[in-house]
């Protein structure tokens, strides 16, 4: 089969975010914490209508549009989140009805902290590969609220979005290596969500420590499959970013690994470009990944044509992979056409005292009341007998 990896991608993010600074001064955090030590200028807020549901959707319906091509071509639809709204029905089936997708196609869930929406893209990678996609697409989606609560150490590693990837045979972004990827996986408890907690709970210095073991025993395992390989095989990385700051960690960590005496000289050249519009969203757990390559797609100086990229995924718990592509020509001047740097410029700031109402409202989200329908948004309305209504854009 010819290659096979990401046609087209989809960003959907809340329309309101919340700045740094103004975080950092209402904490009585000095705002160099925030922008230097963890990375983020802004943080995605998402209001009380929206869910991981109409994240997902939205980025689907951007993917589409993206790609041209009709719901029907969609033989396999798989969510990867670890913020789902339902212990049995998947995001994806909601996903189906509001965009439209037929009823021929697999439709499911898929989880594992951060690493859920890369398990779902191996799956359709390898789905298409072996040629049960009859010349159907996949649609893998990464949605997901990053949410730790308030005066929390975790809060301004917050974020909210979602990135959907079009899967086919014609990779017209990316084609991704099949086989030789590199594994690593491992149980431990560094970050961790009860049944009975919206908010997530994370042992902070464990967590990055989990990171870059993971990071190292995937790397080394892709290099054993791809014998003589380095990093310097790249001309770009993008990694997990919960924050920007792990990104420059893990950065220093792999090229450790690979000998360099001084990590961090080709930090800028390599990785940066995937960090800016991760810094103006925040963490989106199973999305962090991809918003990072889309970034690097979308704003990276160096001509990436016929280029490969090295992509690596954690997800707590845990599992990773490190894995490779190859840059699609042309596939810089598509990501670029769809403007992400406007739609995150055209989102509302959040006044701190609005940014604290919106959370508590959250706390309750489940159990909203429905309400009557306003706009054409694509919005959620609440619960009614306990299913979730959603209003679908119109």
């Amino acid at each position: 089969m010819s290659s096979v990896g990401i046609e087209a991608i989809g960003l959907a993010v809340p329309p309101t975010y919340v700045d740094m600074v103004d975080l950092a001064r209402a904490r009585n955090v000095e705002p160099s914490k925030y922008l230097e030590g963890i990375g983020t200028t802004r943080m995605a807020v998402a209001l009380p209508d929206e869910d991981t549901v109409t994240l997902a959707a939205r980025a689907a319906q951007a993917a589409l549009a993206s790609a041209a091509i009709s719901p029907d071509a969609i033989g396999l639809l798989a969510v990867g989140t670890e913020t789902g709204v339902d212990h049995s029905k998947p995001v994806a089936s909601y996903v189906q009805s509001l965009v439209g997708i037929g009823r021929r196609c697999r439709v499911f869930e898929t989880k594992h902290a951060c690493y859920g929406g890369t398990a779902a893209l191996q799956l359709a990678l390898d789905w298409i590969r072996s040629g049960s996609a009859a010349g159907q697409k996949a649609l893998v989606i990464c949605s997901d609220i990053a949410r730790y609560g308030l005066h929390t150490a975790g809060e301004p590693t917050q974020g909210a979005g979602a990135v959907a990837i079009l899967v086919s045979d014609d990779p017209k972004l990316v084609s991704l290596e099949p086989h030789k990827t590199g594994i690593y996986a491992h149980d431990v408890h560094d970050f961790w969500r009860p049944l009975y907690s919206k908010d997530a709970f994370v042992d902070g210095p464990y967590s990055v420590q989990c990171y870059l073991d993971a990071l190292a025993g995937a790397y080394q395992h892709f290099r054993d499959k791809n014998p003589g390989v380095t990093s310097d095989a790249f001309a770009a990385l993008a990694y997990h970013v919960p924050y920007g700051k792990m990104a420059r960690k893990a950065h220093r960590h792999l090229r450790s690994l690979d000998g360099d005496p001084t990590p961090d000289a080709t930090f800028d050249r390599l990785v940066a470009s995937s960090l800016s519009l991760c810094a103006q969203v925040g963490n989106i757990y199973t999305g962090s990944l991809y918003l990072a390559l889309t970034s690097t797609l979308a704003t990276s100086p160096t001509p990436l044509d016929g280029q490969r990229i090295g992509l690596f995924s954690y997800g707590s718990g845990s599992c990773a992979e490190f894995f490779a592509g190859t840059v699609t020509p042309g596939a810089q001047d598509r990501v670029r056409a769809l403007d992400l740097p406007a739609l995150l410029d055209a989102r509302r700031q959040v006044s701190i005292a609005e940014y604290e109402q919106v959370m508590a409202e959250r706390e309750s989200i489940d159990q909203r009341p429905l309400g009557a329908p306003a706009g054409p948004a694509l919005r959620y309305l609440g619960v009614d007998a306990n299913k979730r209504v959603y209003q679908p854009a119109g």
